[in-house]
This record gives C-alpha cells, structure tokens and sequence, in this order.
C-alpha cells in the first residue's frame, strides 16, 4: 500500500480534533467570563444569599421609593449610607425616605397603618414579641408582617456622666449601678451631700420613654434583673413584687428628663452640658459618636457599664403590609444587602456600633473601642441578661406608667 495513502486521513482527523479543541477552549473562557462578572455583581454581606433580582435596580426610568422609619441612634451612619446607596448601581433608581422615630414610637405607627412605613429599624428586636401580638390582636389573619429580618449592628447600654461628676460619683459610692445612681436621685441636697459641691445642685440623670424608646424599656427591664440579682428567668412574679416596684418608684421620681429618642437625649447633653444632665443610661453607641463632640465643649465624658446588660441588635424589618408594593419590598432588601456589605459597615463601627458583619473586625488600633479604652470603653461588657416575654414588657410598662400619675 502506498504510504501516502494512509498518511491523508490522519492528518484529516487531527485537524478536526485540533479545530474541536480550539472551539471547545473558546466556550470555556466565554463561560469564564460570564462566571466572574456574575460573582463580581453579587452582594458581599450575610444576606449575600438573595437572589440578584432582590439588589437590581427597578426598571429603567421608574423611580421606587419606600420609607424606613428608625431608631434616631442609627441617624448619623444611616444618612450617611443613604447618600452612599444612592451613588451605587442597587441604589440608582431606590429613593430611601428616612423617618426618624423612638424604636416602640416607629412599631406603633406602622400598627396605626402609618403608610409611609414599609421598613422599620428599631434599635432592638426586645419589643418584637409585643408588636406581633398587638399586630394580630387588631387585624388577625395569622399572617406575620415581618417578611424579612436581619441583624445590622449590636451595641449594648452604658451609664455615661462627665468627668468631674464620675470621679466625685465614684468617691462616694465606690461604683455606678442602678442602686447608686438611686441614692443619689433620692438625695435632696445632692451634689452638696455627694461631693460637697453645692454649685453642682441636685443630681440630674435621665434616660428615654419607655413607651416610645427601646433604651428607656431596656432600662425598665436591666433594673428588674437588677432589683432580683439575676441574669435570666425574669418573669412575671419578679415584677409583680410591691418591693420592686415600690423602689422602681423612688427611682423614677427623681429622673431628670426623658426623649423619645436616645440620640437627641445624647445630643442634649452634649449641648448643654453639666447643667442639663450629670449622666445618662444610653446605647455605648451613641456615645462613642460624640465622645469628641463632648471633650471640645465641656470636657471628657466616663462609661460605666451596668454588672447586667442587653444587647441591642439593630433588626431591620421589612414589613409584609397592604400598603406596601411588591416593588417597595425588593426596594427595602436591596438597601438592606447594601447596609451589610463591609464598607457600610465598616462605617458603622466608626459610630461606634458592632458590625452585624462578622467579616468586619472590632478589634484593631484605629478602631474606636481601642482609641477611646481611656473613656471607658470595653471590647467585652459585661455578661449579657437573657430577653424576656412579651406579658413581662407589658406588665412593667404599664407599672411603670402608674408611678408617672
């Protein structure tokens, strides 16, 4: 047989495998390619599991706005954020209407069928139970209005006095507590008494509504726990006890003043120093965001924090309402996928929030718990006190409204 007769079909074959080859490699990097861009668009936060249709913007040429009613504690990183949304790619066709409410103040709107809500973000999930049970007690169905919740930033409650009043504070009753800060509201010469300076008149502490803010009901519920030496367990009989309540009492009448929200309450002391308010019982957050604020106009501020504590988680609720679009919806998760991701939130720390991004540290030298350690400040408060129930809030609410007649 001629040799080159048997030569031509190999060489045949080989082109057209090289040809396979060469298609098959130009499918596989144009798959590639579509790969990366896809990972490249997707959110980078805890919720980076939804879908991608949840973060894309509306349609072209139509403009979605929704309203998100939040705790005032959150108002300097969510303006922020607001502005930085509106630059991004999820945000372009998304206006966000924030509306600045006490954390129960925004619950209770949204349960009047205010329908400018169709998110809210209190400071903590502390009165969800509350708010469900109130949902279905005046419009039933069974159905839950929270579609969506996820966690944005933890911090946890602080007592914060100026410098001079912690320092002479301390010298008399050795730590602040509820039980101290008691004896010095009940005391009616008061700094005269405490410290020997008249000039300083009576102590003057105050802490938010409990019926319109979460700092002031976590302060109703830390001074039970405190009252009983507890941690966890705190139940209906605690708070029934006359004793409780009878020093719940004494302590609440000698409450300065009180806000709705804990940001403006923190605002007004730093406004207005010394002669408003010797302390509070505040979010660490807040006062981490005007600890500079406070050291440029009336000099360094101290934190104290209590032997129990509650963290505040921050929810953000997107609510399932009548009034409230499916557009409206996708709207609110896009903004939410845009709040975890690990700029936003590394943006929330420098206000002094714990990111609700695990991605993100807290513990570094240019963080501000390291910076402000001189104040105060701890990366680890102390040990946590469990929740408690939805009948334990309400009781102690309403107790705590009949010491106010």
């Amino acid at each position: 047989m001629n040799p080159e007769s048997t030569q031509g079909p190999r060489i045949t074959c080989l082109g057209q495998g090289v040809i396979v080859l060469f298609v098959a490699s130009l499918l596989g990097f144009a798959g590639y390619l579509l790969w990366h861009k896809y990972a490249a668009e997707r959110p980078t936060g805890p919720s980076a599991g939804s879908t991608s249709t949840e973060s894309s913007p509306p349609p072209a040429g139509k403009v979605v706005e929704f309203g998100l009613a939040y705790g005032t504690e959150k108002k300097r990183w969510l303006e922020w954020a607001v502005e930085e949304f509106a630059k991004s790619r999820s945000g372009q066709r998304i206006k966000v209407n924030l509306i600045p409410m006490g954390s129960l103040e925004g619950g209770q709107a949204a349960l009047s069928g205010d329908r400018r809500i169709h998110a809210w973000s209190p400071a903590s999930s502390l009165y969800r139970d509350v708010f469900l049970q109130e949902w279905e007690a005046r419009r039933g169905g069974g159905k839950s209005p929270l579609l969506k919740e996820e966690t944005l930033a933890l911090t946890p409650m602080v007592f914060v006095l100026w410098q001079a009043r912690a320092d002479a504070f301390s010298a008399k009753y050795k730590s602040v507590s509820f039980r101290t800060v008691g004896e010095a509201l009940a005391e009616p010469a008061g700094w005269q008494a405490i410290a020997g300076q008249p000039d300083w008149g009576v102590f003057k502490f105050g802490h938010t509504h409990p019926q319109q803010s979460n700092s002031g009901l976590m302060t109703l519920v830390l001074m039970a726990y405190d009252f009983h030496q507890k941690e966890r367990g705190l139940v209906l009989k605690d708070v029934l006890d006359p004793a409780f309540q009878a020093w719940m009492a004494k302590f609440e009448a000698g409450v300065t003043g009180m806000s709705n929200s804990t940001g403006n309450m923190m605002r007004d002391m730093v406004l207005r120093g010394p002669s408003t308010f010797d302390g509070l019982f505040v979010y660490e957050s807040v006062v981490i965001d005007y600890l500079k604020n406070a050291e440029g106009r009336w000099g360094e501020l101290r934190v104290a924090y209590p032997q129990r504590n509650l963290w505040s988680d921050n929810p953000y609720y997107i609510l399932d309402v009548e009034w409230s679009s499916a557009e409206q919806r996708k709207a609110a998760q896009a903004f939410l996928d845009f709040l975890l991701t690990e700029p936003i939130q590394r943006q929330a720390l420098v206000h002094g929030f714990r990111p609700g991004n695990p991605a993100v540290p807290v513990r570094f030298p240019e963080s501000p718990f390291m910076q402000y350690e001189r104040f105060g400040l701890r990366i680890d408060p102390p040990v946590s006190a469990e929740p408690v129930k939805a009948e334990v809030i309400n009781n102690l609410l309403q107790i705590w409204q009949r010491t106010r007649r």
